[in-house]
């Protein structure tokens, strides 16, 4: 398939900038795959559609505070720094964006907080707008990562225009979010509760954790109109012993099993055995996954809307069929759906 598959025009309203009042009573499409129908619920109706010993697969990554605003040394301009991946915690060097990426150049040094409490220098571009920081600070490590966090915000999307707000810190991030390492959130995982999860549990479903940290490349534009010229990002995973058998089990005992999310697909689609069952796996993916897909493990996904053109609709294009999601999204624009990170879900059974 090609780029322009996956154009649509989506109003700039229906982009969601805040989250849904309660996680759990956001949106939900159910697309049917094998009768072809679709029904609106509510995302708490999500455990009508499973049984006992059925599995979700849920993204346990938690979102650090990566947006940085620091000032040029001399100039005093103002510096937008991206926190993009840690490089070596010896030495604090980090993989960063600066914007605007112009005025950033070897050598520079950078100011954090109002006291001038850390100290960046540039010592490498790796993109356009890529650079290597090293911080130069004395303290211990703990100490430094603090630093870091309480200077950083919650890294929203840049569609969202509005300030950063206390209760994002909080809701741009899941309740089950457990291992520090993503730039943005596993958005699928918003949407549960604890209330919901523990209806869940009451229920017999079970839950298998992998961690996929969400880098910032899952968001990048794909330029090429042949999509196999399309390179992702690497993103870091781990995937456990515990969780392969848990998985594993649930696919010999033909269960339904649940990706929550892309991010969680594309974890265990990057770790496949030669019989179709999950290995363990602790290493890095690249996997770009686009239609058409035999996937392996997963038989089930929950996903939010996602804007034109975007990875992540491609994967549940190849998930779902392409014409059935190409109505859907028809469909969800009728409805007023909302899209993006704080918007409205998808579950495709």
């Amino acid at each position: 398939m090609k780029l322009s598959h996956f154009q649509f025009e989506l109003p700039e309203e229906l982009l969601a900038e805040f989250p849904a009042e309660n996680r759990d009573e956001s949106r939900l499409m159910v697309l049917n795959r094998e009768k072809q129908t679709i029904e609106h619920k509510q995302f708490k109706d999500l455990i009508d559609y499973f049984e006992e010993d059925d599995v979700m697969i849920l993204n346990n990554t938690k979102v650090f505070p990566a947006r940085l605003y620091g000032n040029k040394e001399k100039t005093g301009a103002r510096i937008e720094v991206f926190l993009l991946r840690e490089l070596n915690e010896e030495q604090r060097l980090w993989d960063v964006l600066v914007d605007p990426a112009r005025k950033i150049r070897i050598g520079n040094k950078l100011y954090f907080g109002d006291d001038e409490m850390l100290v960046a220098e540039v010592i490498d571009n790796t993109t356009s707008r890529g650079r290597t920081l090293r911080f130069l600070y004395d303290g211990s490590y703990q100490e430094f990562r603090r630093k870091l966090t309480e200077l950083g915000e919650t890294p929203l999307p840049k569609y969202i225009k509005r300030d950063v707000t206390p209760e994002d810190e909080e809701r741009y991030q899941t309740i089950f979010a457990k291992k520090e390492g993503a730039v943005a959130a596993p958005t699928a995982g918003l949407h549960f509760s604890r209330h919901l999860l523990k209806r869940l549990e009451i229920k017999g479903i079970d839950f298998a954790e992998v961690t996929l940290h969400v880098g910032l490349g899952t968001f990048n534009p794909v330029e090429v109109e042949d999509l196999s010229k399309h390179k992702m990002d690497s993103e870091e995973v781990t995937i456990s012993t515990a969780t392969a058998d848990r998985i594993n089990k649930a696919i010999k005992n033909r269960k339904r099993i649940c990706a929550v999310g892309t991010t969680a697909m594309r974890a265990i689609e990057s770790s496949v055995s030669s019989s179709g069952t999950l290995n363990e796996f602790d290493g890095w993916t690249n996997k770009f996954i686009f239609p058409p897909y035999d996937f392996s493990i997963a038989n089930c996904m929950i996903t939010n809307f996602h804007t034109p053109k975007s990875t992540l609709l491609m994967m549940a294009s190849a998930f779902a069929g392409h014409d059935f999601i190409k109505k859907a999204y028809e469909e969800a624009i009728k409805e007023n759906y909302k899209f993006y990170s704080y918007g409205d879900a998808m579950l495709i059974i």
